[in-house]
């Protein structure tokens, strides 16, 4: 603190230096620079002050209760090693332990070999979606005018499970950002599930490690749009589909529906980081590091390296970077602590965080400069390729977005706030015809959205049973609310209420 206050002293003599000599001014113009300069510093110094005081405050909150509570399990531990020789077992306690931790200490290093032996088989089977259903591709991008790597799959449902035919197709897009395919039908309740038990048929967005020569992201919003018209081709009697964009896909989503406004139902946006520079002052750093480390130089620099390949391992480690206790130590301690029930599920997930896919230069550019750094997509000034402009008020379906405070990766500003960079005011999209529609959760992490089980038999379960209401609202922005539930589990009801809002309500 002590630094940063001198460094905006010595700033402020030396403005007063160059002003002092500044001898040709009159006092008044002199006396409206010092105003004019005094005013910037001022409201510098007030930011810095505001973002620092915020940090230290994180970091007094979080440590002092880690403190507090390391102090009471020492002392627990203490009062156990005073009370365990009066009971005649502290060697017992001791080789009790031993034998425990060295067991649990086996079982760790045997889980991260198979971890080994699973990366290994993954990689040579070109990493394959993590889908647990089974599943036919039902269009391949390479054989489209303008290849690219996605593909089409048609989701092949369970055994007890019937799919109608004339049910409005679900068409789920999982992100393209460092990782494969699949994270949406991770587990029998997820996106997948829950529209396919609902009997409606469902088609996923796959796309394979390497992207196709001179791919660019046009050619992949073509290809999805390719993938929609051969849905409808396939159910000629059901409603337009429902496009469901998790995080990356979410606004590759958007894209679709605003360069295609005819072609899609309403769209789902889970996590989806649309305005990229939102967020509160002292949280949510990454949003800051497409400023501070280059802007687009440092994507390219990258892209050069690989031959004109961005290596989706860079992204990945963006995320891990987001807290580093937890992807470095805790989640290896957690396995540590429960190795006889924690295996199982720890080797599903690395399956999929350690593959690694890649991107074309040409498309991590767009990325970067329309998205990342430029923020030109929310103010619609984006194009997806020469003569074609990106217009989000060109949507004519409903929006859903769905956030979460718990999220560090999308926070809800960046999940929410392109609404209030793309449309003057909330009267702007009921002029229009728009239903925008969204639900903040409290507590559930970035990938929790689209892989928790709780949240695929809470929040999707509705937004699934509820899309007809919201396509009958009156136009305008609303945020939906499930109010309570009833019944067990499998059979469970809610109650769902929808309120109208305001831009500042966002």
């Amino acid at each position: 603190m002590k630094d940063i206050f001198d460094a905006l002293q010595a700033g402020q003599n030396e403005l007063l230096k160059r002003l002092t000599d500044a001898t040709a001014w009159s006092p008044s113009d002199r006396m409206t620079a010092y105003q004019a300069q005094f005013s910037e510093i001022s409201a510098t110094s007030e930011m810095m002050l505001r973002g620092l005081s915020k940090h230290l405050d994180n970091i007094s909150a979080t440590h002092g209760a880690r403190t507090r509570k390391s102090f009471a399990q020492m002392t627990e531990v203490t009062q156990s090693f005073n009370d365990k020789p009066e009971a005649g077992g502290l060697f017992d306690a001791w080789q009790t332990y031993l034998t425990d931790s060295a067991q649990r200490m086996v079982l760790t290093l045997d889980t991260l070999r198979r971890r080994g032996d699973n990366f290994i088989e993954h990689e040579e089977a070109d990493c394959p979606p993590v889908l647990i259903y089974d599943y036919e591709v039902t269009v391949d991008g390479k054989d489209l005018p303008r290849p690219c790597n996605y593909m089409l799959l048609k989701i092949l449902p369970p055994e007890g499970v019937e799919v109608k035919s004339w049910k409005r197709p679900y068409i789920i897009i999982d992100p393209r950002a460092g990782h494969g395919a699949g994270i949406g039908g991770f587990k029998p309740d997820s996106q997948v599930g829950v529209a396919m038990h609902d009997g409606h048929p469902v088609y996923f967005v796959s796309f394979r490690r390497m992207p196709e020569k001179g791919q660019t992201l046009a050619d992949v919003t073509r290809a999805e749009a390719a993938f929609v018209r051969k849905v409808m081709e396939l159910h000629p009697d059901a409603a337009h589909p429902i496009i469901t964009g998790n995080c990356q896909g979410g606004w590759a989503t958007l894209l679709l529906a605003a360069m295609n406004p005819d072609l899609t139902g309403p769209i789902l946006l889970n996590g989806a980081p649309v305005q990229t520079w939102a967020g509160r002052v002292g949280e949510n750093p990454m949003r800051y590091n497409g400023g501070i480390l280059g802007g687009t130089s440092n994507a390219m620099f990258y892209s050069d390296l690989g031959h004109g390949v961005f290596d989706g391992a860079d992204i990945v480690q963006n995320f891990e970077m987001l807290n580093p206790s937890r992807n470095f130590f805790g989640k290896y301690f957690d396995l540590y602590a429960k190795a006889d029930t924690e295996p199982e599920r720890f080797l599903e997930f690395e399956r999929w965080w350690g593959g690694y896919f890649l991107l074309n230069e040409a498309e991590m550019r767009w990325i970067v400069e329309q998205l990342f750094v430029g923020n030109r997509l929310s103010k619609n000034e984006a194009n997806l390729e020469t003569g074609r402009h990106v217009d989000l008020k060109a949507i004519r379906s409903p929006i859903i977005v769905f956030a979460s405070h718990g999220d560090n990766i999308t926070p809800p500003q960046q999940a929410l706030n392109w609404i209030i960079d793309t449309y003057t005011d909330e009267r702007e999209i009921a002029i229009r015809g728009q239903r925008i529609v969204y639900m903040v959760h409290e507590q559930v992490g970035h990938l929790g959205i689209f892989v928790s089980s709780k949240i695929a038999r809470k929040e999707h379960t509705e937004v699934t049973s509820t899309l007809k209401t919201i396509e009958a609202l009156a136009p305008g922005l609303y945020e939906m609310k499930i109010d309570d539930f009833e019944g067990p589990l499998a059979e469970r009801t809610f109650t769902v209420s929808f309120h109208e809002r305001k831009m500042e309500d966002i």
